[in-house]
């Protein structure tokens, strides 16, 4: 008997730019969801659908995805990377079957359950105990399977004082806890998480790769949309790089993550802007606009190890009140996070006066300097962060990819390799003793 749980055969999505396109929601989906879990190899579901003939000109189209062919077999953990933009979050859409694909078609063996956006998936006039019950549902399990497993949904979401309060009055993190709480622990043989992660306390993130990792361990086939490295790294057997709606390649992770670090390397400059209109990170309360590295010696991104490096973090506040702070996470080619940083005052040489204080409606800009001769010569990859109330995280950027070089300044007496993740320059002295 066949193992492939998911095949995906010449998938692709277009779009019309500046036109109305019907976009089906998971609750406008729940009729649909049951019926689309079928399995493998019998049949395969979505087939291609001929394009309209009067359709717009091509010239006011737009590929999402084009062409997407990949297999995935049971109990495999699936990283799916790529740059903003670049069809991850589309792909999980019509795998979920919230959206459908224009051509090209797929099948699976068994049912998916999927965390996509906050609140995906939930009614927001239920309150949280009705929603986990209508998420067993859709999924085709019983009353009683759904209460077998209630508790343990509860205690790992750590909303149980919230569970008869309607969701639309949960916090973003309360309904990410939430989600993921229903996705990893009702019974399903597809997981499919997005990037919904990034949003969130530090520590449940931690609990969510735990849980993660016990389920693929458990023999569950994951999907897994993330623009930390170190997880994917971590987590995954396989990844599949898409860039501009392509797929570049479907290998073991670390190739993958090799190559996606060696084309947004190529692809990016010094800096991510995101216009107005655009898709940024963050919510309606807190977007990232701007996120920058400068180094004195720098050329495209090339860093000189003598400088020092600073990244440049803007933001938009449209809610008053709320009280954040900035943050980087710096990672090397392998997936080791090589630092972190935030604002915080007992983790900043002077203190920053914006640190989790009640901030008016406007833009901010946080910067962070590292110093010169502390990064070793290597290739990384830096993220930005914006947190709410200290180490709820809100925001985050895909990665900014650049080389440290060396420029022989501290290789005088010594050519070898310098091992080490990073080479500080130290004071050292020596004395008689006598």
């Amino acid at each position: 008997m066949s193992n492939v749980a998911l095949r995906v055969e010449g998938l692709g999505k277009k779009y019309r730019i500046g036109t109305h396109q019907p976009y089906n929601r998971l609750s406008e989906a729940i009729t649909g969801l049951g019926k689309s879990i079928i399995s493998l190899p019998q049949k395969m579901i979505n087939k291609s659908k001929p394009i309209p003939q009067n359709a717009a000109s091509s010239e006011n189209e737009f590929w999402a995805l084009r062409d997407i062919n990949f297999e995935v077999k049971e109990g495999d953990v699936v990283g799916i990377i790529g740059r903003n933009g670049a069809g991850k979050s589309t792909l999980l859409k019509i795998l979920s079957r919230i959206t459908e694909p224009t051509e090209g078609r797929f099948g699976v063996r068994g049912r998916i359950s999927s965390l996509l956006e906050v609140g995906t998936g939930f009614h927001p006039e239920l309150t949280g105990r009705e929603n986990i019950y209508l998420s067993g549902s859709v999924l085709g399990m019983t009353r009683s399977e759904i209460k077998s497993h209630f508790d343990e949904i509860v205690d790992f979401s750590g909303v149980e004082k919230f569970l008869d309060t309607p969701v639309k009055r949960y916090s973003s993190g309360m309904q990410v806890r939430l989600g993921f709480a229903v996705a990893a622990h009702l019974k399903s043989e597809i997981l499919i998480i997005d990037e919904v992660l990034a949003v969130g306390d530090i520590e449940f993130q931690r609990k969510c790769m735990g849980k993660m990792s016990d389920v693929a361990h458990g023999g569950r086939t994951i999907l897994f949309v993330s623009h930390n490295m170190a997880a994917i790294s971590r987590l995954c057997n396989k990844a599949i790089l898409i860039e501009e709606g392509d797929m570049v390649l479907s290998d073991t992770t670390e190739n993958a993550i090799k190559c996606y670090l060696n084309v947004n390397e190529e692809a990016s400059s010094n800096e991510l802007i995101w216009d107005k209109g655009g898709n940024y990170p963050g919510n309606d309360d807190v977007q990232i606009t701007k996120f920058g590295i400068s180094n004195t010696g720098m050329s495209s991104n090339q860093i000189s190890i003598d400088f020092p490096v600073q990244f440049s973090i803007n933001y938009r506040l449209n809610h008053s009140g709320m009280r954040l702070s900035s943050g980087i996470v710096l990672s090397n080619m392998n997936g080791e996070i090589v630092l972190t940083s935030a604002n915080r005052h007992s983790a900043s040489i002077a203190e920053d006066k914006y640190f989790n204080i009640p901030l008016e409606t406007g833009d901010y800009k946080a910067t962070c300097n590292i110093p010169a001769n502390l990064l070793n010569a290597n290739q990384y990859y830096a993220i930005a962060r914006i947190y709410q109330d200290i180490s709820n995280v809100i925001a985050e950027t895909p990665p900014i990819s650049f080389k440290v070089t060396d420029s022989g300044s501290m290789r005088k007496e010594f050519l070898g390799e310098w091992a080490g993740i990073i080479r500080p320059r130290l004071d050292w002295k020596t004395r008689v003793v006598c």
